[in-house]
């Protein structure tokens, strides 16, 4: 009975992902269709003029639409050589001790908190376009992408360099054996081997530029217009996501607007979940095809996307030329787009005239240089507001509450409500996680049911933070009237951070050796005393790390917790978990976005937001590292 009792509750808990899945889509379809049938499924999705506070309310998002797909579209030219370069650099050419290096460094790029981004693209990356375009604003469509092909880099390396180094390393020797080069060996025989994966790295990498909310509201300009030309980088837009973080927190509860602007949250998840159904469609194809055997590996993993591979993959890198040339054709640096041209002419007219060899330097040139472009990245990134965030750090600035709207005084309120904040979504995410992860591991094959839970995983660690937010606001804050608070502050954080849990826990199990269950069955243990005195004891190392991990994503997320849990000044700490918190992610948000004159303290807070961070990913890093020296040595 004990046994089937264990093994029932670790089915609920990993079986809530896919409850959860289902509530979002419940409560986000119960506010949002009412707006279907009051403008009309077709008015709603094409109409070009969003104005839901004119005389004559207009809720037309296609310029919302366009202006989500322009600055993703954008961001991937941006985000995906550098990411694929880098990719190349750390699988094929980087000695081990480079490679240690530089994951990590990539990880870390992943653990910037989304609003320090906006903040330092508001500041230095708006300013610089202002400056060298000679435009009024650059709050553009050009900013925008820029600083979300940043932010898209990690997902697209990370998952790139899994697919170039899961490559058989017959595929290598084989290549090598005929006479080709390194070069030849890497760009003919390892990436196109490798495509499925790279495929997928670009989709999950698109599916993170089009769900954020807070760095978009912050440097795009926020205008619900179509660009005229529609080419115009430097045209403000606006996004589904940067929508609902700007209106909704003004807007009437039950309103047609705010029906509206649940309609947005609805479209935006339906778009979300099919670009994450995509990547998991082709993940798993391609394991799949691993697992029947590696000789056969192909890049397209769909019957249905064989045309792609015959019409489009022989004329892909001039697709990707002629995107790049138009891009800076489009903004007026036609110069660069002849420079481009003539570079490709010439090229051409020497790649049959040029040894392999000179071949061979220039391309691991490129990719060398690719990834030196995103080490600098992430040094412009951090040496800034390092530089600029140290003078305000002070012994009262973080221990006192703020004064004159958070021009002065200090931090430590918020610093103390976004603990509070991670550490009871930690003790929500932590159990059910584990939970989840021993029933997909211990208790289940793979089968229908298990595929339905790791289906439900990947589309909630696809769901948008913004739309985390909106749930927590329809579901706890109104639906069971907890109120803003830090009750529904803490549930929303947790239910964003499950996945990484999940997924964390269920590598650190996997990595547990078959035969110590074995060992422990046969000398009569149950499968619940081998579990918890043999499995999870040496997997703790590895579900650390995922806590910590989610410790680190949740302290700095900012959209989950700004309808749900957040006020902007407060001189005291919480006293229940029913009362509102400072955060450090809003309280940034707010000082650069509408206090003027708070310029040091906002420097000091994204400083004290960054570092905090950074030393929850540093310290998971270290203790993944530590534990895979022991484990190989």
């Amino acid at each position: 009975m004990r046994e089937r009792f264990v093994r029932s509750v670790f089915f609920v808990t990993a079986f809530f992902a896919v409850i959860v899945v289902a509530f979002i889509l419940l409560f986000l379809f119960r506010d949002g269709y009412s707006i279907f049938e009051t403008v009309g499924v077709f008015n709603f999705l094409f109409g070009t003029i969003w104005a839901p506070a004119a005389s004559v309310p207009s809720y037309g998002i296609a310029a919302l639409i366009l202006g989500t797909i322009l600055v993703t579209l954008g961001a991937m030219v941006f985000a995906v050589p550098l990411s694929l370069g880098c990719a190349i650099y750390i699988s094929e050419l980087a000695s081990p001790r480079v490679k240690n290096l530089l994951k990590p460094a990539t990880e870390l790029l992943a653990g910037i908190p989304s609003v320090v981004y906006g903040f330092f693209g508001m500041i230095v990356l708006s300013t610089f376009i202002r400056v060298t375009f000679n435009i009024p604003s650059g709050q553009t469509w050009l900013a925008g992408s820029i600083l979300l092909g940043i932010m898209a880099l990690p997902t697209i390396i990370s998952v790139s360099e899994d697919a170039i180094s899961s490559v058989p390393q017959e595929f290598r020797e084989g290549s090598l054996a005929t006479g080709a080069t390194r070069w030849q060996t890497i760009s003919r025989v390892i990436v196109p081997a490798a495509l499925s994966g790279i495929a997928a790295a670009i989709i999950l990498g698109i599916g993170r530029a089009i769900g954020e909310t807070m760095a978009v509201i912050m440097v795009t300009g926020n205008a619900a217009i179509i660009p005229s030309p529609i080419w115009n980088v430097l045209s403000p837009i606006r996004t589904l996501t940067g929508t609902l973080g700007i209106e909704m927190g003004d807007v009437a509860v039950g309103s047609e607007h705010y029906h509206a602007l649940f309609g947005v949250a609805v479209v935006l998840l339906l778009i979300t979940l099919i670009i994450n159904l995509s990547a998991v469609a082709i993940l798993s194809h391609l394991r799949d095809g691993r697992t029947a055997g590696r000789a056969k590996q192909s890049w397209l993993p769909l019957p249905v996307l064989a045309p792609v591979k015959e019409k489009i993959l022989p004329h892909l890198r001039l697709i990707i030329f002629a995107l790049i040339a138009l891009l800076f054709l489009a903004i007026g640096l036609w110069q660069v787009t002849l420079l481009m041209v003539l570079a490709v002419v010439t090229w051409h007219y020497l790649r049959d005239r040029i040894s392999r060899r000179h071949t061979e330097i220039v391309a691991f040139s490129l990719v060398a240089a690719a990834t030196v472009a995103v080490l600098a990245i992430l040094a412009i990134i951090l040496g800034y507001i390092i530089i600029n965030g140290l003078p305000a750090i002070s012994w009262n600035f973080l221990t006192q509450g703020p004064t004159d709207l958070g021009r002065g005084g200090g931090i430590f309120p918020a610093i103390v409500g976004t603990l509070y904040l991670v550490t009871g979504a930690i003790l929500i995410a932590l159990p059910l996680g584990v939970g989840a992860a021993v029933y997909l591991v211990e208790y289940t094959k793979e089968g229908r049911i298990t595929k339905l839970i790791r289906t439900g995983v990947d589309l909630l660690n696809g769901t948008p933070s913004i739309v985390f937010g909106l749930f927590g606001f329809a579901f706890l804050v109104l639906f069971f009237d907890v109120g803003v608070s830090l009750l529904a502050g803490m549930i929303t954080l947790a239910l964003m951070v499950l996945p990484t849990v999940i997924r964390t826990t269920e590598e650190a199990l996997k990595n547990i050796p078959q035969s110590l269950r074995e060992g422990s069955l046969a000398l009569g243990a149950t499968k619940w005393q081998t579990i918890r005195n043999v499995v999870i004891p040496p997997a703790v190392p590895g579900i650390v790390t995922g806590a910590i991990l989610s410790i680190g994503r949740a302290a700095g997320e900012t959209a989950p917790i700004m309808f749900t849990a957040v006020v902007f000044s407060t001189r005291f700490l919480p006293t229940s978990l029913f009362q509102p918190v400072m955060a450090l992610p809003y309280h940034l948000f707010i000082l650069s976005t509408n206090v003027p004159g708070s310029s040091t303290n906002k420097y000091g807070t994204a400083l004290v937001l960054l570092m905090l961070v950074v030393a929850f990913y540093a310290v998971a890093i270290l203790i993944r590292n530590h534990y895979a020296k022991k484990a190989r040595g």
